[in-house]
């Protein structure tokens, strides 16, 4: 495939990008320089290669959630520095 001003123009177009002429260039070579790994990569032997889907075989050790030391409502606004009857009072930080 060659990619040439045509192609970088429509791909301008779908993405709404705006590209300068230099910009255009280096795009161009950086597309065809793309093109040209897919096509080494093409090139190898995958028969009998099974996908990767981990990168490693270790698994992950998950542990059942268990409830341990509730803490009560009054405990916990105990330490609050400013609380109401039953919640956190915290700053403002959504702006309308």
């Amino acid at each position: 495939m060659n990619i040439d001003n045509e192609l970088v123009e429509r791909l301008a177009e779908l993405s709404k990008l705006e590209f300068g002429e230099s910009e255009k260039e280096k795009l161009k070579k950086d597309l065809q320089g793309i093109l040209n790994l897919v096509e080494k990569l093409q090139e190898v032997n995958v028969d009998g290669v099974e996908p990767l889907i981990y990168m490693t075989d270790e698994k992950n050790v998950l542990r059942k959630d268990a409830i341990k030391d509730m803490v009560s409502k009054e405990e916990a606004l105990l330490n609050a520095p400013q609380k109401d009857s039953d919640y956190f009072k915290v700053p403002k930080v959504i702006k309308k």
